[in-house]
């Protein structure tokens, strides 16, 4: 059986998926589409509307599956696995499309499916492979010019507007599509802006600008395009964070910390059971897993990561859009660190990277930032945290860390990565270094 190509449509609520998909079903030349589509309230709105919208009829019975009062990136995945099957053992589609719900972060749901896309059995045992094509992120281009430029948001579903500005992030840096949605609401100066702001987050995903969801299907249906690295990868902060080599973080250090890795083991990807410790305050309430294997060789527990500290997006200097990466061996106070978030610049959108605390020596966190939401999980212990025995060993056996050990601290680091508009940089740094312990 030929495996059957998947496309993941995500995007917050009112970005336009819906209507999206209507256009797809619409406009499917010669595909036999199948649709499964995510709500999170117990009636699929959705689904009648895309019912009603796709023209979808009697004959089409099955082609419009609803996963209801649930989001498919964590309380629904086994039903979302289970619909898969379910619409490949019919053998009546050749393409399926799935809609999350608008408060689903896409990386799981990417998981979900890559994991079951060779493991499907029919009742009678027969393989039903599918993979995942594409992962489209629908964006509404208001509402992120809202989100970013100060306005007022725009609260659905009870969620703190902190949860929008990380769902939005997470969603336009984990695909390989972007349906910019909308464009004529703004004007050519906004919609620039609004642009350069996504590129800064996610530049090598193909951005597509529309209105009402009309574009061209080999955008969307068997565009062979998805790989899950490939694209775990490609958001700015994991580029920045594999590139090779490191410049200083501060010019006026004396410190050489050109090519540095970073080098952590016993790495759990379940992060569910992980202490968190969160910062203004309140989380999106579902129980993700989130796996990241955006900056880790896991079968070696090595991360390449790289400099080009201060390399400003193409056009994103009128806008004045720019990253850099802050990096120190010396831990953070976790004190000092805690109020520095507690006052974090609105000028930051996004941070991301890996850190330590004094007082807590042997631990590795993943730290991420998106708006006002922050958080750090825990990510390992660190080979400068085994006896020394066990550093002889390891560092034998894996000679390119000798090359970047730290007579003092080993393998620990700070490496953050810093995504922002108008951010000043020398102060971000100076209260960086003001959180540093030795």
């Amino acid at each position: 059986m030929k495996s059957v190509p998947i496309t993941l449509l995500t995007g917050y609520l009112g970005a336009g998926k819906t209507t999206l998909l209507n256009y797809v079903l619409n406009n499917q030349q010669g595909y036999h589409v199948a649709v499964i589509v995510n709500d999170i309230g117990e009636v699929n709105i959705d689904q009648t509307l895309i019912e009603k919208g796709g023209n979808i009829t009697k004959e089409d019975s099955g082609k419009v599956v609803p996963l209801s009062n649930g989001c498919i990136c964590c309380s629904l995945k086994t039903d979302l696995i289970e619909q898969i099957a379910e619409l490949l053992e019919m053998g009546k589609f050749d393409y399926i499309l799935i809609e999350a719900s608008g408060i689903c972060e896409p990386i799981p749901i990417a998981q979900t499916i890559s994991f079951a896309g060779s493991q499907l059995r029919s009742k009678d045992g027969r393989p039903l492979p599918c993979h995942l094509d594409n992962i489209v992120a629908v964006v509404d281009v208001l509402r992120l010019a809202d989100e970013f430029a100060g306005g007022e948001k725009l609260l659905d579903e009870d969620l703190e507007e902190e949860d929008i500005a990380n769902l939005l992030i997470q969603q336009i840096e984990f695909c390989n599509t972007i349906i910019m949605n909308k464009v004529d609401a703004l004007s050519k100066h906004d919609l620039e802006h609004v642009k350069a702001v996504v590129k800064a987050l996610q530049p090598t995903a193909k951005m597509i600008e529309t209105n009402y969801g009309k574009v061209d299907m080999k955008d969307i249906l068997d565009t062979k395009q998805f790989d899950f690295n490939k694209v775990a990868e490609s958001s700015t902060w994991a580029i920045k964070l594999n590139e090779e080599g490191h410049d200083n973080h501060d010019d006026d250090d004396d410190d050489d910390h050109d090519e540095h890795e970073h080098h952590h083991h016993d790495h759990d990807d379940d992060h569910d059971e992980h202490e968190h410790h969160h910062h203004d305050h309140d989380e999106h309430d579902h129980d993700h897993d989130d796996e990241d294997h955006s900056h880790c060789d896991h079968e070696h527990g090595v991360c390449h990561c790289g400099h080009h500290h201060d390399k400003d997006h193409p056009h994103g200097d009128e806008y004045g859009i720019s990253t850099f990466v802050f990096e120190d061996h010396r831990p953070l106070n976790r004190e000092k660190f805690e109020a520095f978030l507690d006052d974090y610049p609105t000028s930051i959108i996004r941070t991301k990277g890996l850190l330590w605390f004094s007082d807590e020596r042997s631990e590795s966190y993943l730290f991420e930032q998106a708006g006002k939401q922050a958080s750090a999980q825990n990510f390992g212990r660190w080979f400068a945290a085994e006896s020394k025995a066990e550093q002889k060993r390891i560092l034998e056996e894996n000679p390119q860390l000798q090359k970047i050990w730290d007579e003092k601290y080993g393998d620990r680091i700070i490496r953050l990565v810093f995504i922002g508009q108008h951010m000043d940089k020398k102060k971000i740094i100076q209260v960086m270094n003001d959180c540093l312990d030795d």
